[in-house]
């Protein structure tokens, strides 16, 4: 009897064993994963602020593109004024 006690105590052991270092492993792989998502999420935010429009640069071209229109309407109104 106090055989099958110990071979119980050593399947559980091995068990435990085994679920432990898949439980491990397959942590690591799941951090290490994380972990590469992590710097590509960094990379693309750098990219996108590198890309991506200020509010200064936006108004400039706002401003730009009015200045064109009131010329184009100031030349619009002379034509109609003369015909």
């Amino acid at each position: 009897m106090e055989m099958l006690g110990m071979e119980i105590t050593v399947a559980w052991t091995g068990g435990l064993t085994l679920f432990t270092g898949l439980f491990a492993y397959i942590a690591h792989d799941k951090f290490s994963e994380l972990a590469r998502v992590t710097m590509l999420l960094n990379k693309t935010r750098e990219e996108i602020a590198r890309d991506t429009a200020t509010k200064a640069e936006v108004a400039r071209g706002t401003d730009h593109i009015d200045q064109r229109f009131n010329r184009l309407e100031e030349k619009i109104d002379q034509l109609i004024s003369k015909g």
